[in-house]
């Protein structure tokens, strides 16, 4: 799903953009702008199938943490909002 060689940016960015989002220090606004992430997807095409490949990963890392229950299924509630909200194309790559 991300560029060849690009895969420990796109960790650090994932990394900094969640610390943010969940009250941390600003530092993906810092190096990066503004969030917005359906307006930096959109040159790529996110299927349903890119979609739920994406959700399986992060809730299989969510699975390996103990976190208070309220604080997880907070976080699992955001991911799958924020995936849903993500798609742009159907599953054949055809833009919405």
């Amino acid at each position: 799903m991300y560029p060849e060689g690009d895969f420990a940016g796109a960790e650090d960015r994932l990394r900094w953009f969640l610390v943010q989002y969940w009250g941390g220090p600003q530092t993906f606004n810092e190096q990066r702008g503004h969030p917005r992430l359906r307006m930096r997807h959109v040159p790529y095409a996110v299927t349903p199938d890119m979609r739920d490949r994406w959700m399986r990963h992060m809730l299989a890392a969510m699975d390996t943490l103990d976190l208070p229950e309220a604080h997880d299924a907070a976080m699992r509630q955001y991911f799958t909002r924020a995936a849903d909200m993500m798609i742009n194309a159907d599953d054949e790559g055809q833009r919405l």
